[in-house]
């Protein structure tokens, strides 16, 4: 077997091509968009590039066939703290031989670039796309949610890979009454007529843009490793979704008209892009907005954000959010689940808020991690409050 670095179209094409191999039997499976991965590792489209560094490979047999793939990276910024670079983009036949090469390249990369420790599947870029391996609920995968086979979980532990944590994923279905728990708070809050709550339009989206960066940056501020977000970013960000945003399904609340909270839910794409095998030019586009808009391809949303501004935590505004949000979808009649991604274990407060609303625990993705020093300690991950 030869590990090849990838560094030209034709490495380019081949790691973008093993997939179809691997997961050329599973019904399941959405190939994502070829450039969704290619700006993974595009410096120009890639922020994470500023502060950080990645390579990847692809593995050949002697008659220079592919049958694995890896990608490893650093992120200066948290490396500082704990040595720790990542991996992901792993896609390899059942062949633990393989899978061991691909590792131990990412490994080698990554000591000989000071790293200690290596952890993943994540992504050389923000946590909400391609990260974590699924070991549970092999079912549809939601847009840049990872999707595997069952044999890769046996590949990494054999490795010497241990769980980190694990992430879940909730399901909510749309038409049913919201808990009597949340349709109480919702009423408490709306006892102060101080409180509202409103769905985005779109012909304001720079105003709901300030909104959405005021809330976030201090919704987070007191979180581990948080880097407030400039609003540039956050501009970025709408601009970005919203070609597929569905206005109603943005939702912001204020308290004597300051924005105090927002969730921002998105229709489920990957229900279109399935039907698109990974293409993405003029034509492609245009088949993909005829599925969004003027057919029932999509039926299903996901959460993609919520945040409460600190001084409102805990005085129930989940409840007037979901409650505001349920009396217009319903009547929409439109969506018929709601998909609550990337609940991380260390996060009791989000999970408690799933099992509160009824929704049901449908996948388990776990992000690994290796000292690279079998003798170092193992350090648990960081408790997010």
């Amino acid at each position: 077997m030869n590990i090849i670095k990838v560094k030209d179209k034709t490495t380019a094409k081949e790691f973008l091509r093993l997939p179809l191999k691997i997961y050329n039997n599973d019904s399941v499976w959405v190939q994502p968009w070829n450039h969704d991965i290619e700006d993974v590792f595009n410096e120009k489209k890639n922020k994470f590039f500023r502060h950080g560094k990645c390579t990847r490979w692809i593995l050949q047999t002697e008659k220079q066939e592919t049958i694995g793939r890896i990608a490893a990276f650093i992120n200066h910024r948290t490396a500082k703290e704990n040595k720790t670079g990542g991996f992901g983009f792993f896609e390899c036949i059942d062949n633990q031989i393989a899978a061991d090469i691909l590792f131990n390249t990412a490994k080698k990369w990554l000591t000989e670039n000071d790293m200690q420790a290596m952890e993943g599947p994540i992504n050389f870029g923000d946590r909400d796309k391609w990260w974590g391996l699924l070991v549970d609920g092999f079912t549809h995968p939601t847009y840049g949610m990872n999707y595997h086979p069952t044999y890769y979980k046996t590949l990494f532990e054999n490795y010497g890979l241990k769980k980190y944590y694990d992430q879940y994923v909730f399901n909510y279905v749309v038409n049913q009454p919201v808990p009597e728990k949340f349709g109480e708070k919702a009423e408490r809050i709306a006892r102060d007529e101080n409180y509202r709550f409103e769905h985005l339009k779109k012909s304001d989206i720079e105003k709901y843009t300030s909104y959405f960066h005021e809330v976030y940056n201090a919704a987070w501020g007191k979180h581990h490793g948080f880097k407030p977000m400039p609003l540039e970013a956050a501009k970025k960000i709408m601009q970005t979704i919203k070609p597929i945003m569905d206005p109603k399904l943005i939702w912001f609340g204020f308290y004597d008209n300051k924005p105090i909270a927002f969730f921002i839910m998105l229709p489920e794409i990957n229900q279109a892009i399935k039907k698109l095998h990974g293409k993405f030019d003029w034509w492609h586009k245009l088949k993909f907005m005829y599925l969004l808009k003027f057919t029932n391809t999509v039926s299903k949303c996901y959460g993609v954000v919520f945040g409460v501004v600190p001084e409102f935590q805990g005085k129930g505004l989940e409840g007037g959010l979901i409650k505001a949000a349920e009396d217009v979808v319903q009547k929409e009649n439109k969506y018929t689940d709601l998909e609550m991604n990337w609940i991380g274990s260390f996060n009791p407060k989000m999970i408690a808020i799933c099992e509160s609303l009824n929704a049901k625990k449908i996948k388990t993705l776990i992000t690994y991690k290796i000292m690279f020093d079998a003798n170092a300690e193992w350090k648990p991950h960081p408790i997010i409050k």
